[in-house]
């Protein structure tokens, strides 16, 4: 069932609304873009992730306080966590080798 206008007023508040919706919404986004804008200059520089600078080679290696010990003993609590993984073969891997053979 139509609404019935008077003099079109009820169309015109609804061109108005979204006018001004269009234009909030557009506010918004150039809001956004100011401030994702001005986010992208807060930090420091990383001088070692720099395209141009040096990368390490394979002789390069880090200084010894930063080294992990191979032959420092485990844990008991840590024992666990790390024991290789040992889980069952995927059933897919399953019926492919049983239709293969």
């Amino acid at each position: 069932m139509a609404r019935k206008t008077r003099n079109g007023v009820m169309g015109k508040r609804t061109i108005g609304l979204a006018a001004i919706g269009t234009l909030v919404g557009a506010g918004a986004a150039i809001f956004a873009a100011l401030k994702l804008r001005k986010s992208q200059d807060i930090g420091h520089e990383a001088p070692d992730l720099a395209p141009q600078s040096d990368r390490p080679g394979p002789g390069d290696r880090a200084p010894d306080a930063f080294r992990p010990d191979p032959a420092a003993p485990v844990p008991a609590s840590e024992r666990e966590a790390l024991r290789p993984v040992t889980t069952p073969v995927p059933a897919s891997t399953d019926r492919e080798s049983v239709a293969l053979s």
